[in-house]
């Protein structure tokens, strides 16, 4: 399981995670190449901090549409520090930066970002952004100043030990409040530039308390220096979680109807199933459907 702490101080609020084994769990299910896992971890670590946000049975979705070669990737998160995803192309990938680095926006491409909030309400919420970047935090950031009117900072990132290791993935996210001082922004951006990257602070063995410390502290500009106070809020586990059963997939099979059900198993002894999301699969006879078929 990983973990995820939040907090708050005068001007802002913070969310930061270490999604480690919840990207491992990933890479062993969909068998990623590098530079997918690199994305999708991203956007499954994104999934984690926005589904933090959630309140009982709520639900939070992100999906990508792009032109790139990774094409869709699509996490779903829920209130409970779950989170699950499906990505098009897993196999895929593109050279690598002249640094020797992966080249996640080169596989994203342009495209469009999609955040659906299930809370309740008779139709979900849905905003759409663009994909303008590539780089995933900063499509999402853009996405909260664009279409919620919310400054936002966004780290994210995926290291490889090797093809089938994660050695360290996670991600943080700091969103001024309502009449927050302006400033408290730049002093912030500036404190980012010069710390390392949300992967090193982990594999360096910083707590997600160490994290928030480094964030707050000494945040300071040639012109001026700003003491900002902070508390964390709580704390909880995340993983990757699937809910998919035998019956969700059977009512599923109901909605294709009779005639298209006797159609299958005249060609078919067994209908198979395989989840998109775990790929944990499901099998079906036409025994299972007698009651159904036999309705008139």
């Amino acid at each position: 399981m990983g973990r995820l702490i939040r907090g708050t101080s005068k001007n802002a609020r913070f969310i930061i995670v270490d999604s480690t084994d919840v990207i491992q769990e990933c890479l062993n299910i969909h068998h990623c190449s590098p530079t997918a896992i690199d994305a999708f971890g991203r956007v499954l670590t994104a999934g984690i901090i926005m589904g933090s946000d959630l309140k009982g049975d709520d639900l939070l979705t992100i999906r990508t549409d792009s032109d790139g070669p990774i094409k869709t990737i699509l996490v779903t998160s829920d209130a409970h520090g779950g989170v699950k995803g499906y990505v098009a192309n897993p196999q895929v990938g593109v050279p690598l930066r002249e640094n020797g680095k992966r080249n996640v926006p080169e596989l994203m491409g342009r495209g469009t970002i999609k955040i659906i909030k299930d809370i309740g309400l008779r139709e979900p919420y849905v905003g759409i952004s663009e994909l303008v970047s590539g780089g995933i935090a900063e499509d999402l950031a853009y996405y909260y100043y664009t279409s919620e009117q919310t400054p936002t900072v966004l780290a994210l990132g995926v290291e490889l030990e090797d093809e089938k290791t994660i050695k360290k993935a996670g991600g943080y996210m700091i969103q001024l409040l309502p009449g927050a001082d302006e400033s408290f922004i730049s002093f912030l951006e500036e404190k980012i530039k010069a710390i390392r990257n949300i992967t090193e602070l982990l594999i360096g063995k910083m707590s997600l308390e160490d994290i928030a410390k480094l964030l707050y502290d000494d945040m300071s500009t040639e012109e001026d220096t700003l003491v900002e106070e902070y508390q964390i809020l709580q704390e909880e586990k995340v993983q990757y979680f699937c809910n998919c059963n035998k019956n969700k997939f059977h009512r599923g099979l109901l909605t294709l109807g009779k005639d298209e059900l006797s159609k299958i198993f005249k060609e078919e002894t067994k209908l198979e199933i395989e989840c998109h999301f775990c790929k944990k699969k499901h099998s079906f006879l036409e025994d299972d459907f007698n009651e159904f078929l036999e309705e008139k």
